[in-house]
């Protein structure tokens, strides 16, 4: 099955046309406030323009409330929304209803401390593995989840790069991963994504 990719933290249109031309199977538009690849909704909304049919496009938030997140995600155009914070089951019902696809973001040492009860409460359509600060380029450590995986496929983040991700992904495939996400690992400087990294990431992601 080939690997699920989705680069995250665009702002121009020529890397959201480098992403897709690279085969990236999503991409991602950060509206969490204090990020230097936050983007305004009007911004994103010309840049979900130019993605074609079947590129999924992201709306990522952090802790910014649920009506907050909905006026976004409407107004820029995404078709899933991307949740980092404290969101609870219920907010994650009123996205979904809303009609859009969520994916839940967490840390992999918050997930190591959730009760399966904790767990099945959210009915995310995807959950996302990440390090402790999202977006830091940080790896965590994938081993308490080979002990301990998901009880379903899951996404990778944290610390991923066109060096590493094959490995990465290598080493939490047993547990589950099916997917990647980047961001920091694709960019030149911080927040200003590479055209060509973001190329060889994707290839790297999908080397067998």
């Amino acid at each position: 099955m080939s690997t699920w990719v989705k680069i995250c933290g665009l702002s121009t249109a020529e890397t959201v046309d480098a992403a897709v031309a690279a085969g990236a199977d999503a991409v991602g538009f950060v509206f969490a406030p204090g990020s230097p690849r936050t983007v305004d909704a009007a911004t994103a909304r010309a840049l979900v323009a130019r993605v074609p049919e079947g590129v999924e496009t992201v709306g990522v938030f952090r802790g910014q409330g649920v009506e907050a997140v909905l006026e976004l995600a409407r107004s820029s155009g995404v078709s899933t929304v991307q949740l980092h914070g404290d969101e609870t089951p219920a907010d994650v019902v009123l996205v979904r209803a809303a009609g859009f696809r969520v994916i839940r973001a967490v840390s992999a040492s918050r997930y190591a401390v959730e009760t399966e009860e904790e767990r099945a409460a959210f009915h995310e359509d995807a959950l996302l593995l990440d390090a402790v600060d999202p977006g830091a380029g940080a790896v965590f450590d994938a081993a308490p989840l080979l002990a301990a995986p998901p009880s379903r496929p899951w996404l990778l983040a944290g610390g991923l790069t066109p060096d590493n991700v094959a490995e990465l992904l290598g080493t939490s495939r047993p547990a589950g991963a099916v997917g990647v996400d980047v961001s920091s690992g694709v960019e030149s400087s911080r927040g200003v994504k590479d055209r060509r990294l973001i190329a060889d990431f994707v290839a790297a992601a999908r080397t067998p």
